[in-house]
């Protein structure tokens, strides 16, 4: 017995408590050594006795084993995507696999995990990572990242290569809304990490800032098509001005649009964003309907119970290129088999006291020469008295500022628009104390709102006007050069407590504003004026 126990290599404690136990029983009937005879029933259940014990104690061990061994390294896939959680409920685990699930949607591979499984190596090797995190009690993380506060955030890895999203959960009744998220966020930054978008706080389950982190996952997996996890209510808007306002230029068209409620009144602030429900052009509906052999005039049930005929009903929905499934369906079955076209953002470039919500929209062509659907449809298929399905979505992160302190306005192209109504707003509440720095292609061309801008420079609205025509000069000149140039005007107008909103392209202008606010203000700073609700940003 004791060879065969020497021979499997059992551990010491083990071979001591088998040596033991035939000791016990030698001295209670059995022979130091084994005669050569048939052993009786009392000896066979003496050895089946000492067998099963050490059975148990070879289980003991290694499950003691199992648990002090290392969890095995988490390994991704090249050109994966990490979704990363950390729940406390379930709901940030939940909203995670949605997000994993609309990325492979979108042909992207995603690769779901919770934070507990993270280490620095993996941190530090990955490219992508988006991160769904609550926040309980007091601004505590959730349980099951405590091990990641504690090992990894303590470490001084740097993560110079690493992209990040954040959506962080919390509920606004709670003195630190969304803390561990804003932990995790400057952490991140800390360790150098640059982010793809900023980070999007979720009150409560609020629906419209889950879609706007929707909005980002179908821009990471390059679909525009991407269904919404739960569609917009949204109410009619009647379009009553469309003009043109860059006629001439070498970029896109770009077009001021106003609109006015169907019904009743509406109320927003400045900040706020719109939430456009498309429609596919008349014309991809007449081809769609025709390639399927079938009658847009027929009646349909969509969601909800409403009856509407099956052309309207299309105008409203995800029309596939492969239509080949769709095949031989009557009308009511195809209209079951389709999703919701998902919804459009664009900031809000007016506020309630002009009487209507006005938008600046550029144009975007696909591939193939086509329109983009928002687009495509505000600017060229939805004609003037047309109705708009618009839900207003509350942006409190981009919200003015509650008293008359300075403001610096920072951004390009049709970032204009969300600009346009804080100076509206400032411009009621007699606060002339703004500085606004914008770019554009060419002043001959590509001046949105020109006189509305130099009018408000002339009356003071605008203490100071900065612009930046890329194309004017030989060399490129952008809104962070001409940030960049005023260094010294900027660090004071910061030390008088000035407030700094951006609004426009992440790519390029966002990222090189927020290149030139380290440089010249430091990082710690740049932080501190992010806590402090002083930096803010509106940009895609």
């Amino acid at each position: 017995m004791a060879a065969f126990l020497l021979r499997h290599r059992l551990p010491a404690a083990l071979l001591t408590l088998a040596v033991l136990s035939l000791a016990v029983l030698a001295a209670g009937d059995l022979q130091p050594a084994f005669p050569a005879h048939t052993l009786d029933e009392r000896e066979t259940a003496a050895i089946l006795v000492v067998l099963a014990y050490l059975a148990f104690c070879g289980l003991v061990f290694g499950l003691h084993r199992r648990k002090r061994r290392k969890p095995a390294a988490l390994a991704l896939p090249d050109q994966s995507l990490l979704v990363a959680y950390a729940s406390q409920t379930g709901f940030a685990e939940q909203l995670a696999a949605q997000t994993a699930d609309s990325l492979r949607a979108g042909g992207q591979s995603a690769h779901l995990a919770s934070l507990a499984e993270l280490d620095g190596a993996l941190l530090s090797g990955s490219r992508r990572i988006l991160f769904v995190v609550s926040t309980t009690g007091e601004g505590d993380p959730p349980d099951n990242a405590a091990a990641f506060v504690r090992k990894v955030m303590d470490d001084g890895l740097r993560l110079d290569g690493l992209h990040y999203g954040i959506l962080a959960l919390g509920d606004r009744s709670y003195s630190r809304f969304c803390a561990f998220g804003h932990t995790l966020d400057a952490w991140l930054h800390q360790r150098g990490a640059t982010p793809l978008f900023d980070l999007i706080e979720v009150d409560d389950g609020d629906e419209g800032a889950l879609r706007h982190w929707q909005y980002h996952l179908g821009i990471l997996s390059g679909r525009s098509d991407l269904p919404d996890w739960s569609p917009p209510q949204y109410d009619e808007w009647i379009l009553r001005e469309r003009r043109l306002l860059n006629p001439g230029s070498s970029g896109r068209p770009a077009f001021h649009l106003s609109l006015q409620p169907a019904t009743g009144e509406a109320s927003w602030s400045a900040g706020d964003i719109a939430e456009i429900g498309p429609r596919n052009a008349p014309q991809a509906v007449a081809a769609f309907l025709q390639a399927l052999d079938l009658d847009g005039t027929d009646d349909i049930t969509a969601p909800g119970g409403k009856r509407q005929c099956l052309s309207d009903y299309l105008a409203e929905c995800l029309l596939p290129s492969d239509i080949a499934p769709l095949r031989g369906l009557d009308p009511q079955a195809l209209a079951d088999r389709l999703d919701a076209l998902p919804h459009r953002e664009y900031s809000i470039a007016s506020i309630p006291e002009d009487g209507k919500l006005d938008l600046l929209v550029r144009q975007v062509k696909r591939p193939d020469g086509s329109l983009g659907l928002g687009s495509g449809w505000l600017t060229a298929s939805l004609p003037l008295g047309g109705t708009v399905a618009l839900r207003l979505r509350t942006n409190r992160s981009f919200h003015p500022p509650a008293d008359d302190r300075p403001m610096i306005l920072i951004g390009n192209g049709t970032g204009l628009a969300g600009l346009r109504a804080h100076l509206k707003a400032r411009a009621l509440a007699g606060r002339p104390r703004n500085w606004l720095i914008f770019g554009e292609r060419s002043a001959a061309h590509d001046f949105f709102h020109r006189e509305e801008l130099e009018a408000w420079q002339a009356a003071g609205v605008l203490e100071r006007m900065d612009l930046a025509f890329s194309r004017d000069q030989e060399k490129r000149l952008y809104v962070q050069d001409l940030l960049r140039e005023a260094a010294s005007d900027l660090r004071r107008w910061v030390e008088d407590g000035a407030a700094l909103y951006v609004c426009g392209s992440l790519e390029g202008m966002a990222a090189g504003v927020a290149e030139v606010l380290t440089e010249t203000l430091g990082e710690e700073n740049v932080e501190r004026l992010t806590e402090e609700g002083r930096y803010c940003r509106d940009v895609y």
